[in-house]
């Protein structure tokens, strides 16, 4: 009697135990299914947030210069790429990426001449273009520039796809130079002989490896708080910060699995391809790109012999973003970065003094 009524406890655990384990997986697959659904979600939110902030940008540049987004192509992904959204079919990897871009033409210009070109990828892992920069494209408008302004793969607002084609320091350094080579192909007003280049944090990047990879393209360039080294740089940032490197779509290891992938998308250890005339800028208080690793930057180009020049800032408020906001101080700082590029561009109207500067960004 006790073994029979032992064994039936057993089944009814066995039992339950089962029931339990149902229930655990088929709440695992709810799980999935909403994380999914919510990852979603996040693109879908994504492309309408850039598709508001450029109702914003027309709005905020309309007056002063004539502005377009027109879509292009790129290499291909490429055949390391591991992207699930159609990765398999053959075409998906030979066949050009699409990309897009900001134009930005003053509407001072006169149809009979030629005007310097600036490139001027932007900044995040995985970020775009946006009104962020209003300010910036203003004052190179005022001193008439031609700007082009790179969504390089990896870009937000594009939706699953090209968010996941992201190339940190590899193919997207292609992509921007595919958009240089489009102005300079569809616009006669681009002075082929005046382009620049110039960036800031991960466009700092993008700025240095297009200098790096086409030298003879690029008159000078200016990087700003660069990311400089990727090795150094896996270093000091989190688990969160790396895994967006690691995951299968992207690098797919990490630094220390794969130390000359990392160093090959790297700016200090490509040093000694600089040919270019190059101003770089960093600041002591930069949490995000610190000093010390845009300092192995300037030592290997000084250890490779190039000629360039730098400035290492104090301290300066604003840490990462000192020289970009609406402070004094940052329009101080742009203001020489506007006169070192203009020693090699020359553009029409160059600033005079902060006041110039002040009245073409803010309007007064």
């Amino acid at each position: 009697m006790i073994i029979r009524y032992c064994l039936f406890l057993f089944l009814i655990t066995l039992m339950s135990v089962q029931a339990t384990a149902q229930t655990i997986e088929s709440l695992q697959e709810e799980v999935e299914s909403l994380n999914e659904r919510i990852s979603n979600l996040r693109f879908s939110f994504s492309a309408l947030e850039k598709k508001i902030d450029d109702v914003l940008f027309f709005d905020r540049i309309g007056d002063v210069a004539y502005m377009d987004k027109v879509t292009l192509t790129g290499p291909p992904l490429g055949k390391d790429k591991k992207i699930s959204l159609g990765a398999s079919d053959p075409m998906y990897l030979t066949n050009p990426l699409r990309i897009q871009t900001y134009i930005f033409i003053p509407k001072t210009v006169d149809e009979n001449k030629k005007y310097p070109l600036m490139v001027l990828p932007h900044g995040g892992v995985h970020s775009n273009f946006n009104t962020f920069y209003t300010h910036i494209i203003r004052e190179l408008i005022a001193q008439e520039y031609i700007v082009v302004a790179p969504e390089y793969r990896g870009s937000t607002g594009y939706g699953s796809r090209y968010y996941k084609s992201i190339d940190y320091g590899g193919l997207e350094v292609d992509d921007v130079q595919a958009c240089k080579e489009y102005m300079l192909e569809n616009f006669d007003l681009v002075d082929a002989d005046r382009v620049g280049i110039m960036g800031w944090s991960h466009g700092g990047l993008i700025t240095l490896m297009n200098l790096f990879d086409f030298p003879d393209d690029y008159k000078v360039g200016y990087a700003g708080v660069p990311v400089s080294d990727l090795v150094v740089r896996m270093g000091y940032k989190t688990p969160g910060y790396r895994a967006l490197y690691e995951v299968d779509y992207h690098i797919g290891k990490s630094a220390t699995e794969d130390l000359e992938e990392y160093k090959r998308r790297s700016p200090a250890w490509n040093a000694e391809k600089l040919a270019t005339p190059l101003l770089i800028h960093t600041n002591t208080n930069d949490t995000d790109v610190t000093s010390t690793e845009v300092e192995y930057l300037i030592k290997a180009l000084k250890a490779a012999d190039k000629d360039f020049e730098y400035e290492i800032y104090d301290n300066k408020p604003g840490g990462h973003t000192f020289d970009r906001i609406d402070t004094k101080f940052a329009k101080e700082v742009r203001l020489k970065v506007y006169r070192f590029l203009a020693q090699y561009l020359n553009p029409p109207k160059p600033f005079k003094n902060l006041k110039a500067l002040q009245k073409a960004g803010y309007r007064y």
